[in-house]
């Protein structure tokens, strides 16, 4: 056994425990709540790692409703000026140009069937001046639910930067995402995000943010308000050492 997988194995049950705590806790006013996810990250290659989230998911004004999965994204070398400015960053794909992602997810909530749910996605990074990085998300969600199919395109604009206390480093954001839904033929819902990512050593981050939701799916329209916590884990798989003979 490698000795970075039973670290991965107690992550992964931590996840499952916490988040399914959570989102049994989570009965509250549709209009505001709480919005907790855990994300571990395993880089088993330079280029590609296996990413695996729990959350409470209520984007493009879906119900309270649990998502568990896992994603693989794949991405090209550094970008050297991102990499620059993103040094004390610990997700290094912010510092590639291009990331993509294909996943999986299970999306069970109170009182309905259980969805699965396709993830194609694309991101590109770029260097602003000022030392400002701009991340463009474009993302479909393929979902089949009772014999149902539907899907929706979904477009995160997000501006963040870098800034740092004596030796301390931390990231705020903000960030726009509309929604397309197939069931409702239009731009139904439109997310607006603003944040702060706080890393706690070398493998652990804290992201909390603030979202607000306009969501036109269904008349009348809703305004909608959540406070989100993200904890993230990122580990890598353990170089060989190089045999002496």
């Amino acid at each position: 056994m490698r000795a970075g997988e039973p670290i991965f194995g107690a992550c992964v049950t931590g996840m499952l425990l916490v988040c399914t705590t959570c989102g049994a806790a989570h009965a509250q006013n549709p209009q505001s709540g709480s919005l907790p996810e855990v994300d571990l990250y395993y880089e088993f290659n330079p280029d590609a790692r296996l990413y695996v989230q729990a959350k409470d998911e209520r984007d493009g004004g879906d119900p309270t409703q649990f998502a568990f999965g896992p994603s693989i994204q794949f991405s090209r070398k550094p970008l050297l000026k991102l990499k620059r400015v993103l040094v004390f960053d610990l997700d290094k794909t912010k510092s590639r140009l291009m990331v993509m992602e294909s996943g999986y997810r299970v999306i069970a909530a109170p009182g309905a069937p259980v969805e699965n749910r396709l993830i194609e996605a694309v991101t590109f990074n770029f260097p602003l001046l000022a030392r400002f990085v701009i991340s463009d998300r474009n993302r479909f969600d393929l979902d089949w639910q009772n014999g149902e199919f539907t899907w929706r395109y979904r477009n995160k604009l997000s501006l963040e930067r870098t800034f740092s206390i004596r030796s301390y480093h931390f990231a705020p954001y903000v960030a726009a995402e509309p929604f397309y839904e197939s069931q409702y033929g239009k731009w139904s819902s439109t997310d607006l995000y603003a944040g702060s990512a706080f890393p706690i050593g070398k493998h652990v981050e804290l992201d909390g943010y603030y979202e607000h939701e306009n969501d036109t799916g269904k008349s009348p329209n809703k305004q909608k308000n959540y406070l989100g916590l993200k904890l993230q884990i990122y580990l890598m798989r353990e170089k060989k050492a190089n045999s002496q003979r």
